[in-house]
């Protein structure tokens, strides 16, 4: 028995279509465009991301090589970089994340899973020393835990030309880096890894300044660090006087202490707010 026309003997119009390949081909690439078209143009129209929050600044040279290291050793696979709005991550991770805190982020690394926690707001929630055993031996600081070792990091040493490669091209991509000379990179770079090795002396532990391990916990020691310095006093800002006056005074959170130098933006420069990019 052969199948009969729908709607009282007529054909419906999608099956006309169908049957004339040519003009359904078509008609699929001008909506399969317009969808892209909607979806491409917004980010032409933001400067290439989010606007960056008042007083969260870039990275500095050892930061950027930091980020290098944790990019090229896979920690983003099992760790993310987004406090979601939810009590049990603001209880146990802190503030939400803001997107302004990813401007001068390239690319993001907001993670997909947390086989470990997420490290938004692990900057000055440990001591140097801390992530100088954690990834030696995680199991030295976090019993139980399946992170794998990186003893790799504390021997291999990095290349200053190769910090100066990634701030150039974080600059070309509208990172407002001023001054950035392979000379001021390394100084830069030279100058913060300094102060990290003096923190470990202090708790004995020897090493050098050029280290892998020591530009990657300048970056972990730098993660959410603005963020949360900026919405902390937004937050006092937004309290009445009456109210600051008879309230309590809040406990200080666990932020960097003599262990973990947290030093500003110097040798290669940032752009004032309003620079060009």
């Amino acid at each position: 028995m052969s199948a009969q026309p729908e709607n009282g003997g007529h054909e419906h119009p999608h099956r006309k279509l169908e049957r004339r390949l040519g003009l359904f081909a078509i008609l699929a690439t001008v909506a399969i465009s317009v969808g892209g078209i909607v979806e491409i143009t917004p980010m032409f129209s933001a400067r290439l991301g989010p606007q960056p929050l008042a007083g969260v600044t870039p990275y500095t040279a050892l930061e950027v090589k930091g980020r290098d290291i944790y990019i090229r050793e896979g920690c983003y696979v099992c760790h993310s970089q987004m406090v979601r709005p939810m009590r049990a991550e603001l209880q146990r991770y802190g503030e939400w994340s803001r997107a302004g805190e990813y401007a001068y982020d390239r690319p993001f690394q907001l993670g997909s899973r947390r086989a470990g926690p997420d490290l938004m707001r692990v900057g000055g929630k440990y001591p140097d020393a801390w992530h100088y055993e954690h990834m030696r031996d995680p199991r030295s600081t976090s019993p139980g835990s399946i992170m794998p070792r990186y003893p790799w990091l504390l021997e291999r040493r990095y290349d200053p030309a190769d910090v100066y490669a990634s701030a150039h091209a974080l600059q070309k991509a509208g990172v407002p880096y001023v001054d950035v000379t392979p000379e001021n990179v390394a100084r830069s770079a030279a100058g913060q890894a300094g102060a990290i090795v003096a923190s470990l002396a202090g708790m004995q532990i020897a090493t050098e300044p050029d280290r892998e391990i020591i530009a990657l916990i300048a970056y972990l020691q730098r993660l959410g660090t603005d963020g949360k310095k900026v919405l902390a006093e937004g937050a006092a800002a937004a309290v009445p006087a009456g109210a600051a006056e008879s309230a309590a005074p809040a406990a200080p959170s666990p932020g960097p202490g003599p262990e973990t130098p947290l030093p500003s933006p110097t040798g290669i420069g940032v752009e004032p707010p309003g620079g060009a990019p």
